[in-house]
């Protein structure tokens, strides 16, 4: 670590932050490119549906054993390796002719993201002594959050000027940038045992959180109640259930079971858990009001999603003080109180308020991510043995991703529900499918009623990830101990 002078660590951290900066803007980017992939490709509803979804399912599956690949052949290499995935897959998106190729090349963009993601995280540790580290995390989750509302800006701005392919080329500068600088800035680090790869583990980690993730997306449009969502989730849980078991009886196991009764770990990766919930139904939700009720292009949408991701900065800076002070059992509780509040004030909108009580709102919550996430990840990090850090961070990053999808999944379906029964009996069938196709129908009496009826469904939705951040707030408080971090953690074997 002496030999990783200061200045280089903050540009090998520009490095990383690019890197997932990309997972950001990708994840959203789409959003906005959706109606023009009808025209351009002939894309159906249920292309489009896949089109989504085939990024989210590799990116969620492929989190656990990336982490523990990288501990045994290199996390450098590793995550070198996903960016390079990234950018081939954004060439193959650029060009692709049809459904079938786009959907296949969304798929490779979400294996690339997860390697990008876990890989990211788990060479913090690596670079950054204990007393830089938490300042590194929040620059590092900064990056994170501001992709997501520079998706629709640059998407919108790109789809203005050019043809729908040019928002995966965008991708292809920053891939390459992120490359080379990775390649001459970062140390390699792994496991010194070089751990055998654990084939069972892998096998029934990847399908049995591939097949709940299918599930929990396919839910919300399909139903609960729908026989291949039930055999879905079913068999996902059933081979999560068999990955516990055959991890617990394994000498080299890809997942230590034993960091679920670390109390600073489980709590800790908890929190994280319900931020990133709290986070993605703000994401989820708000975007469509703003087009939809408050009349804002894509462009424009982006843009005032911008305070959030200053709340985020902010947030994340004052935690890093505030950690040395008072420590993470009161930090991060504090974030979380902070979090719910701001998700308790957006709760209250009325569909006739305009967008300056929103954007107070966005900023106070943003702040609570800060202020929550990078004590909860500097928190979890430290606790990690040395040669196991990247498995770790994998179990962290698995299950912020799959508890983000499992809640979105179950927001969605409540979004559709009080949206659904909030209009007005005898109202078409398309209007019914989402605020926006009703608004497109030019019919005032009906735009004025969606709109009331999707503010309350926003309202709820935000209600119930306020009382969720509320409750982990409590349980964080109450059962994480209060003993700081192992710093022995973070002196890991590394090479420049």
């Amino acid at each position: 670590m002496d030999t990783f002078t200061s200045s280089r660590r903050w540009w090998a951290l520009a490095a990383l932050v690019l890197s997932v900066l990309l997972i950001g803007l990708d994840a959203t980017v789409l959003n906005v490119a959706l109606p023009t992939l009808v025209v351009g490709l002939g894309a159906t509803t249920s292309d489009l549906q896949w089109i989504v979804d085939a990024y989210l399912i590799p990116f969620a599956a492929l989190m656990l054993p990336v982490g523990a690949f990288g501990d045994r052949f290199g996390r450098k290499r590793l995550l070198l390796a996903g960016l390079a995935l990234f950018g081939t897959a954004s060439v193959a998106a650029a060009l692709a002719t049809g459904s079938a190729t786009l959907i296949a090349a969304r798929a490779l963009l979400g294996a690339g993201a997860a390697l990008i993601m876990v890989l990211s995280t788990s060479i913090l540790p690596s670079v950054f002594p204990p007393h830089e580290r938490s300042r590194a995390i929040a620059v590092w989750s900064a990056g994170m959050g501001l992709g997501l509302p520079l998706g629709p800006i640059i998407g919108g701005y790109l789809l203005d000027h050019f043809w729908w392919g040019s928002i995966f080329l965008i991708n292809i500068p920053v891939v390459v940038v992120t490359l080379v600088a990775s390649a001459m800035l970062l140390p390699e680090s792994r496991d010194p045992a070089r751990p055998a790869i654990d084939v069972p583990g892998t096998l029934l980690s990847v399908t049995g959180l591939a097949a709940l993730v299918y599930g929990v997306i396919e839910a919300p449009a399909r139903g609960w109640t729908d026989l291949g969502v039930l055999a879905a989730v079913l068999s996902g849980i059933a081979l999560i259930a068999v990955f516990v078991v055959v991890e617990a009886r394994s000498k080299a196991p890809m997942m230590d079971l034993r960091l679920f009764r670390d109390r600073v770990f489980l709590p800790g990766a908890l929190g994280a858990t319900l931020v990133s919930l709290g986070m993605m139904g703000v994401l989820f939700v708000v975007p469509l009001h703003l087009q939809a009720v408050l009349d804002h292009d894509a462009f424009g949408t982006g843009i005032r999603v911008v305070p959030m991701v200053l709340g985020l900065m902010a947030g994340g800076l004052a935690g890093e003080r505030l950690l040395k002070v008072a420590g993470l059992r009161v930090i991060m509780p504090i974030g979380l109180l902070v979090l719910a509040a701001g998700l308790a004030l957006g709760a209250l909108t009325d569909v006739s308020a305009g967008y300056g009580p929103m954007a107070v709102w966005l900023s106070i919550a943003g702040a609570g991510v800060g202020l929550a996430m990078v004590p909860a990840m500097d928190g979890v990090l430290a606790v990690l043995p040395e040669d196991r850090v990247g498995a770790g961070s994998g179990v962290l990053q698995t299950l912020r991703q799959t508890g983000g999808a499992l809640g979105v999944a179950g927001l969605g379906s409540l979004l559709s529900a009080v949206y659904v029964n909030g209009l007005p009996a005898g109202v078409p069938e398309v209007a019914r499918d989402s605020v926006t196709a009703a608004v497109r129908l030019g019919d005032a009496a009906l735009t004025a009623a969606a709109r009331q009826a999707y503010t309350l469904a926003m309202d709820t939705v935000l209600g119930v990830c306020a009382v969720l951040v509320l409750v982990s707030a409590g349980l964080v408080s109450v059962f994480m101990r209060a003993a700081e971090p192992r710093e022995s953690a973070h002196e890991l074997t590394s090479t420049p």
